[in-house]
């Protein structure tokens, strides 16, 4: 995560925690990010777009809805 504040940082394991272990949120997950300057707004709305992301993506995967083929896959964008 080189480049990144280590607020943004902070905030990257918490949205990586939320999706891949959510059981393993705890209030220290959250402690963390108020370490960090962010305030129970923030939180919340970042802990509402990572929800809504990953929800959406079992949504799509579930349904067996195929990626539109103007867009190119995540990295892979023509300079």
């Amino acid at each position: 995560m080189a480049g990144l504040s280590q607020a943004d940082q902070a905030l990257c394991r918490y949205a990586e925690l939320l999706t891949r272990k959510d059981t393993e949120v705890e209030q220290g997950s959250v402690d963390e990010l108020r370490g960090y300057g962010f305030d129970d707004r923030a939180i919340h709305d970042a802990t509402q777009v990572v929800a809504y992301f990953n929800y959406i993506t079992r949504v799509a995967d579930g349904l067996g809805v195929e990626p539109e083929s103007f867009i190119s896959p995540w990295g892979l964008d023509e300079v």
